[in-house]
């Protein structure tokens, strides 16, 4: 059990982390939600979110797994990422959809579009995820104003919902943007901590891998506020850097600058799943070479150099 006096919270009440203005909006149930909403815009009768269905892939391609479930699927107990024979084990009149990535992308940059209206500072962290620097943009508006204000304009000229997490630096606004769904606006300012994040489990800590879980269980470490009050030089020694990264966002530390300017990948790859076995070299290089070309067409639209090559696979 590790124990310790953090820095007081008060502290993090001085400087540029206190003055920002920043808000995380989070698409509720994206791919079902966006597909829904194409749908019904194309003449459909139902709508998909009222009734059980799921975003799935091709069974007899090996992809046939739960993308993204409706709230009646949920109630069948259907989860994310189990395979579709099994969720139809669960719920007989299943509705199953496809994905479509450019329907995805339609509808996210219908959201960009939206969001640019309130501020050009806007990071998009995922297709459905975005954080907003709204520190110089407010105006005469309160941070929680805008941010029902845009709760309200996404649902309304949309047709979909939004989770929008409302702070003063972005860990914050995400970790507000996962309390309660959907279609809900949460702050979580430096006060809020103790009552709003501490007492959550320590899993649900952002950027916190799994296996780490364990390893601070077994140190007796349970709960997001027990990480916050352990001694940073314990977590140091047994996790490095980022054990001190871990005990800085389990007392909402995080200094990280809403990254809104287009950078070039770090790397680039692309990835496929097979149909079948593959048995001879011709078939693979066959492969191989298709990736590569969709590879080298990425390379040369960012003017960028590969200096290192990995190829994995997978047998799941």
């Amino acid at each position: 059990m590790c124990h310790s006096n953090p820095e007081p919270m008060t502290q993090n009440k001085k400087g540029d982390i206190m003055e920002k203005q920043i808000l995380h909006v989070d698409v509720n149930n994206a791919f079902l939600s966006w597909t829904a909403v194409d749908m019904l815009e194309k003449g459909a009768n139902t709508d998909i979110r009222q009734i059980p269905s799921i975003i799935g892939g091709d069974e007899s391609k090996r992809a046939g797994i739960v993308l993204a479930k409706s709230q009646k699927a949920k109630e069948c107990g259907i989860k994310t990422a189990e395979t579709i024979y099994m969720a139809k084990t669960k719920c007989k009149n299943l509705q199953i959809f496809p994905p479509n990535y450019s329907v995805y992308r339609k509808y996210s940059d219908k959201l960009y579009k939206l969001l640019s209206e309130y501020t050009e500072k806007i990071e998009r962290f995922s297709i459905d995820e975005c954080f907003l620097d709204m520190t110089n943009y407010l105006a005469n508006s309160t941070l929680l104003e805008k941010a029902k204000e845009i709760n309200k304009r996404v649902r309304e000229e949309l047709g979909f919902t939004v989770n929008v997490g409302v702070a003063h630096n972005k860990l914050l606004a995400k970790m507000a943007s996962d309390f309660t769904k959907p279609d809900r606006v949460h702050t979580l300012f430096e006060e809020e901590i103790p009552i709003k994040m501490w007492p959550l489990n320590v899993s649900e800590l952002f950027m916190l891998g799994r296996k780490t879980v364990p390893k601070l269980n077994n140190m007796q470490i349970k709960t997001i506020g027990e990480l916050a009050k352990c001694d940073v030089k314990t977590l140091s020694k047994k996790f490095g850097k980022h054990g001190v990264q871990m005990w800085e966002y389990a007392n909402g530390i995080d200094k990280s600058e809403v990254n809104y300017k287009k950078e070039k990948p770090k790397g680039i790859g692309n990835s496929i799943t097979l149909p079948r076995d593959i048995r001879t070299t011709e078939e693979l290089e066959e492969i191989l070479l298709r990736i590569t070309e969709q590879v080298t067409f990425r390379l040369r639209k960012n003017n960028m150099l590969a200096k290192t090559v990995n190829v994995r696979t997978s047998n799941k």
